[in-house]
């Protein structure tokens, strides 16, 4: 008998330039591998900024970056105490910058804060280069039901000046983004109500129509001219990401999965009704399909940049005086204690994130624990591309220490990024235009 294949579950591959990329889990890693409790990402982003109120306006207790101290702790500001019970699983994290972001138009800052890509040289999403959360996918996804779940206020890819989705693929094209929680819930869970029969065959169809669309459009898009080209380009990348879906899904069929209680979900909620009964439904969605490790990598648009989208109009129905664009420019004590309220406002929500995510289990601690959450902007105020709003929470079982606002100075935020691939054991070299991992004081084990 032949002795199986082995590989290291450390095996990288080796690339122009000496630069490695760690291969995903595979089979031939051996069963421990395949075992091991599943590592969890999740990127949450909010558009315009955080409120960093002036000093003159007196209101610096409504700045989103703690600016106290009590007892050698941090003092939550007034626009994220609804997150102070969580003290112990999040860090805020100060100083940080992508070196491409003075270049760029800062309306297009959602682009780049996944990839870090140098975003001056061409039109808004006609270029791009990979998302941290694609790199987690491709790492993660033959392990879970759905390689990734690309989550935004606004459906699609958004429009040419502006895109609505802050996932891209490996070839840097913008992946399209679902914001109706049924149509989510159906991608996610439906499959589980119907027979093994059912799923087979409406499978089986929607991949041979998908295939047969693929090869009518690119025979199209040779015919095309530029422009055309690059809308066809979205097009064939929507439908590439489709297809890739379906053929997971077919391996998975015969899989049961997790039983859980949908009751509490409202699939009949839409981003253009109550904000808060959305964004709850839209993190229930997200929970639930960690806890059934239907995916392991989530990025979730909460805002869209420059005054677009369903989202701009948040603020004035929670009663608030400006649209969110207009707030994030205000220079006055209402509209900026205004703004910084509204900061709160999202902060409750992503505290209920991290509540649910904590009443979930793994088998060595909550799926907070196996989970890291990235929440930050790609702008710090009024289009300002350095000192981004970032904060860290979870991740525990990854070596993640909390409870501290971090800065060490201006540090690039792809080291940031090459530190949570390290901590989920990727183990690749380096993220975009990265230099090193942080320092230790947040991740222990990179």
């Amino acid at each position: 008998m032949t002795t199986p294949f082995q590989l290291d579950r450390r095996a990288v591959l080796k690339g122009l330039a000496g630069a490695t990329l760690a291969l995903p889990f595979l089979d031939a890693m051996g069963a421990e591998t395949a075992e091991q409790t599943p590592r969890r990402f999740c990127a949450l982003y909010t558009a315009n900024g955080m409120s960093l109120p002036h000093q003159q306006n007196g209101i610096n207790e409504w700045n989103w970056f703690p600016t106290a101290e009590k007892d050698g702790e941090f003092v939550f500001g007034k626009s994220t105490e609804p997150l102070a019970e969580f003290r112990k699983q999040l860090s805020f994290m100060g100083g940080l910058y992508h070196p491409s972001g003075p270049k760029a138009d800062p309306h297009v800052c959602s682009d780049m804060w996944l990839t870090g890509a140098p975003l001056h040289d061409s039109k808004p999403g006609t270029y791009n280069s990979v998302g941290l959360d694609q790199i987690v996918a491709l790492h993660t996804k033959q392990h879970c039901r759905q390689p990734s779940l690309v989550l935004s206020i606004d459906a699609g890819t958004g429009f040419l000046s502006r895109t609505g989705t802050i996932s891209y693929s490996l070839e840097g094209k913008p992946i399209p983004a679902e914001n109706n929680p049924r149509r989510v819930f159906d991608r996610l869970f439906r499959g589980d109500r119907d027979s093994l029969e059912t799923q087979r065959d409406n499978l089986k169809k929607r991949i041979r129509l998908v295939d047969a669309v693929l090869e009518n459009t690119r025979s199209l898009n040779r015919k095309l001219g530029k422009s055309d080209k690059q809308k066809m380009d979205q097009y064939l990348t929507s439908l590439n990401e489709v297809e890739s879906r379906l053929i997971a899904s077919e391996k998975w069929i015969d899989i049961p999965m997790k039983k859980q209680d949908y009751s509490h979900l409202d699939l009949d909620v839409t981003s253009e009704g109550e904000p808060r009964d959305y964004y709850r439904n839209m993190f229930d969605l997200i929970a639930l399909a960690f806890d059934a490790d239907i995916t392991r990598s989530v990025a979730f648009m909460l805002n869209r940049e420059d005054g677009m989208g369903i989202s701009d109009t948040f603020p004035l129905k929670l009663g608030l005086s400006r649209t969110h664009h207009s707030l994030s420019h205000a220079g006055d004590a209402v509209g900026q204690t205004d703004f910084a309220r509204y900061d709160r406002f999202l902060s409750e929500q992503i505290a209920y994130f991290f509540g649910r995510l904590n009443e979930f289990k793994d088998r060595n601690g909550s799926v907070l624990d196996n989970s890291i959450v990235l929440f930050g902007s790609g702008a710090s105020t009024t289009h300002n591309p350095r000192n981004l709003p970032t904060l860290l929470a979870g991740g525990a079982n990854m070596g993640l220490k909390h409870g501290s606002y971090w800065r060490d100075g201006e540090t690039r935020l792809s080291n940031v990024y090459l530190s949570i691939l390290r901590s989920m054991g990727i183990e690749a070299d380096r993220f975009a235009d990265s230099t090193s991992v942080v320092s230790k004081s947040i991740f222990s084990r990179v």
